[in-house]
């Protein structure tokens, strides 16, 4: 029999077929053999989630559709909560304060009630839930982030990612008990690849849910649209603060030129931070917030003397014609 009939016969045999398989090396008794698939095709990330979520199918939960009724005069409450830095590790001894996986998993969770409870004067008809932002502190099984800086730990890499994960469920769950949730992610310094593969894993979890909605691409900077608002949202590791401005204006132009109020929400340094610019005399063209955290100063962050800063974690309000028109903080 010659080689090619062999060949064949062999991937035949195991089953081999289609375009879904690289390469394979078939052992068997009297056969060493190592073949490529000439048809075989590369996936795109879209072809990749649509399978899984073919395979999820029968596994996810079930969430019955949560009918609401017209909210008059409505508002969105933005829920962003910024470098928790789930697993970090402080100490007493060391830094004067404790910070734990549970301390901060407690504090996300008496976050969100604390929020809710003080925005019950507005009609909150949609919820903005900004995720992502160093949620994890460490992307590495030897405890460094994503570009390799070595940290201070609370129990090892799979267990924070199982506890983030535990927390997003219980988060988003209780959101959609008050209005639709809009979920975007934003990917950070920290957690770089762990923290896209949180998002993701969330999004698969509510793929049946109707009542929330998902934005975990890549992408550094996301635009989001609430009436006259344009929000825009991303680490702040990135692009220069003073580049901000534009790029919403280049990158969101369609939007940028059909709303009122624009605000860009930041991150990464861990205390408040806000700056205006101006478009015209009066008038204000864009708003860059920097957030609050609520995690605790690590043994490198002590011994140089990055203390002091309000652990918080914040919300906001935002009027369809009027704008930002409330920010509520929740201190520990």
């Amino acid at each position: 029999m010659a080689r090619q009939d062999i060949v064949s016969e062999k991937v035949e045999t195991k089953g081999f077929d289609g375009k879904d398989w690289k390469h394979a090396w078939i052992k068997d008794e009297d056969t060493s053999i190592f073949i490529k698939n000439p048809n075989f095709k590369n996936l795109s990330v879209e072809e990749i989630r649509a399978l899984v979520f073919e395979w999820a199918e029968n596994y996810a939960p079930e969430y019955p559709k949560i009918d609401r009724k017209h909210i008059k005069d409505g508002h969105l409450l933005v829920l962003d909560p910024a470098d928790v830095h789930i697993g970090k590790l402080s100490m007493i001894e060391e830094t004067g304060e404790e910070y734990s996986i549970d301390i901060a998993f407690n504090r996300c969770i008496e976050w969100v009630k604390g929020i809710l409870k003080k925005s019950q004067g507005f009609n909150i008809e949609r919820i903005l839930f900004i995720v992502g932002n160093d949620i994890i502190n460490i992307d590495h099984p030897h405890r460094k982030t994503t570009a390799g800086t070595p940290q201070d730990t609370d129990w090892q890499w799979w267990y924070m990612y199982r506890k983030w994960k535990e927390l997003y469920i219980k988060i988003i769950e209780l959101l959609m008990q008050y209005a639709d949730v809009d979920v975007i992610y934003n990917p950070s310094n920290h957690d770089y690849t762990a923290g896209f593969y949180l998002a993701d894993s969330i999004q698969s979890w509510f793929h049946n849910c109707k009542n929330v909605t998902f934005n975990t691409s890549i992408s550094h900077r996301k635009y989001y649209v609430y009436g006259s608002n344009l929000i825009g949202t991303t680490h702040g590791d990135g692009a220069k603060e003073q580049d901000l401005v534009y790029l919403m204006a280049h990158e969101a132009k369609e939007d940028w030129a059909k709303t009122e109020y624009k605000h860009w929400y930041l991150h990464h340094i861990h205390h408040k931070k806000a700056i205006r610019y101006q478009s015209w005399k009066d008038y204000i063209g864009c708003t860059l917030e920097y957030l609050r955290s609520p995690s605790a100063s690590d043994g490198w962050h002590d011994r140089n003397g990055y203390i002091g800063a309000k652990k918080a974690i914040e919300g906001f309000i935002h009027h369809p014609v009027d704008g930002q028109v409330s920010r509520i903080s929740h201190y520990f």
